[in-house]
């Protein structure tokens, strides 16, 4: 899986998604925001279909979870930054808006039974062995999701499946032949790991500076907003007893257990009281928020005045989002919940990105002139070097190898294979990241056992995927792509 990751960096192909997009209870994983879409909200436009923001960042969060399973849990922004998570997500919406397109074209469509039919069969809501409403509406609530939402992208979710399946092909049995000899190649190699500890660099001030001056716009001060704050605090009610019980009765269903089982007013009692002084809390804020749009907030009022960024924003990543949409003929941010309080906005003064001076932006330079001038370095070395090095023999290896090498680990083992095996030449390198190279000499060759085992399920795969890629292509040629999002 990492392996097929790393060598498409850039965007992974429709399959992986189609079926991880009504999936539930992966997590939310935000990002901060760019500059940030049209007046509608949407951060692309695809033929007729606009897509939003929403769709851009749960695409994020599922390629996020993702990515962390690979890693066993050890994946963080950094690397989704390095992995170009926030590319890929918009690639994967975009990709999605396509096919889409194609099948509005065509006038097809996923009717209310086919809808339910998929809903109702999803274990994720089923208590005591059947589908339940109140729980389908828990669990989606719980993922910050709404019905309306949900089912809009399980429907393009089935009519996007619906779409592919018209173009599915059966394996032939010379295909399989064909495919398990390739997989029975088997080769002995000579190999030699290179790393930035083999050469050295200039990293001077004025080397850096260098580096720098052609490359300012890469080194920028996030763009920042100022903002007029009003905070209601917590309202405490003292709700009697009839309150409590006539609450209750009307919102049972929120009242439940960890395992989704609706509580008995006597266990849920503490619940009903908070929910009660948050209500009562809520209904204020809204008073506040009025006045203070009509510009008749009671002096008594505290207004703070704050400026944030998407590095010191105390907020979470949906209401800096709602943030970075306002503008000045649309300032106000209704009252939203942060922890016990709501908080009421108004966008003063957006703060647009300026220039790092050569000071501010050093240590991100020397990072990126570290990565840059180190692998160009470091492939300098292995062009020299490949003709006559000499290094460490390999036992027979085939493509399906995962014992990890000396020298490498098991993820880098797979990347190297893979690379080694998708490469036509006898001697050659192959790049593990910026600053780790192996150089390779097939120094011997065999056919391994050629018996057919999985190749149809794996030739399927790579029909598929060819297929995706083409048909995408030649969506992209009639489906015209807008995006809204700088830097993406």
């Amino acid at each position: 899986m990492i392996t097929w990751m790393q060598r498409h960096r850039k965007y992974l192909v429709i399959t992986i998604w189609i079926s991880t997009i009504a999936f539930v209870g992966a997590g939310f994983v935000g990002w901060g925001q760019y500059s940030y879409g049209d007046k509608a909200g949407a951060v692309a436009k695809v033929g007729d279909i606009s897509i939003s923001q929403r769709e851009w960042q749960q695409a994020y969060s599922r390629l996020y979870g993702q990515y962390n399973q690979v890693f066993q849990g050890n994946f963080d922004e950094k690397q989704a930054e390095s992995f170009g998570l926030k590319q890929q997500a918009m690639r994967q919406v975009v990709e999605q808006a396509l096919i889409l397109n194609l099948a509005n074209s065509y006038n097809l469509e996923v009717t209310s039974e086919e809808l339910s039919k998929v809903i109702v069969s999803q274990d994720t809501f089923f208590d005591n062995g059947k589908f339940s409403k109140e729980l389908y509406v828990k669990v989606l609530k719980q993922n910050n999701l709404n019905v309306a939402d949900y089912e809009s992208d399980l429907r393009n979710s089935i009519l996007i499946q619906k779409v592919l399946s018209f173009f599915q092909s059966e394996t032939l049995p010379l295909e399989e032949k064909i495919f398990a000899t390739a997989n029975s190649i088997a080769d002995k190699i000579e190999y030699k790991i290179l790393d930035a500890s083999d050469i050295s660099l200039d990293s001077s001030d004025e080397a850096l500076k260098a580096f720098w001056e052609t490359r300012q716009q890469n080194y920028m001060n996030r763009p920042s907003f100022t903002l007029q704050v009003v905070t209601q605090e917590k309202i405490s009610t003292d709700a009697d007893e009839a309150s409590i019980q006539e609450h209750y009765k009307a919102n049972r269903t929120d009242f439940t257990d960890a395992e989704g089982k609706i509580l008995e007013l006597d266990a849920a009692k503490e619940l009903v009281i908070a929910a009660l002084d948050d209500k009562a809390t809520n209904k204020q804020a809204l008073r506040s928020y009025i006045a203070f749009k009509k510009g008749k907030l009671d002096t008594t009022i505290a207004v703070e005045t704050i400026t944030i960024d998407e590095e010191n924003n105390p907020y979470t990543a949906e209401i800096f989002a709602e943030i970075i949409a306002l503008n000045s003929t649309s300032p106000f941010i209704k009252p939203r919940k942060v922890a016990d309080k709501y908080v009421t906005i108004k966008l003063e003064q957006m703060n647009p990105a300026t220039a790092k001076s050569f000071d501010d932006a050093k240590s991100a330079v020397l990072t990126d002139y570290t990565a840059q001038q180190g692998a160009q370095k470091l492939q300098e070395l292995a062009n020299s070097s490949l003709a006559s090095f000499s290094g460490t023999q390999s036992d027979f290896i085939t493509s399906s190898h995962n014992t990890p090498l000396a020298g490498l680990s098991e993820v880098e083992t797979k990347l190297f294979v893979s690379k080694l095996f998708a490469s036509a030449q006898k001697r050659g390198s192959v790049a593990l990241s910026e600053n780790k190279l192996v150089l390779f000499n097939i120094t011997e060759q065999k056919l391994t056992d050629t018996t057919l085992g999985t190749e149809a399920a794996q030739i399927a795969r790579l029909k598929a995927s060819i297929f995706d890629a083409s048909l995408i292509k030649m969506l992209e040629t009639k489906f015209t792509i807008e995006s809204f999002v700088g830097g993406i």
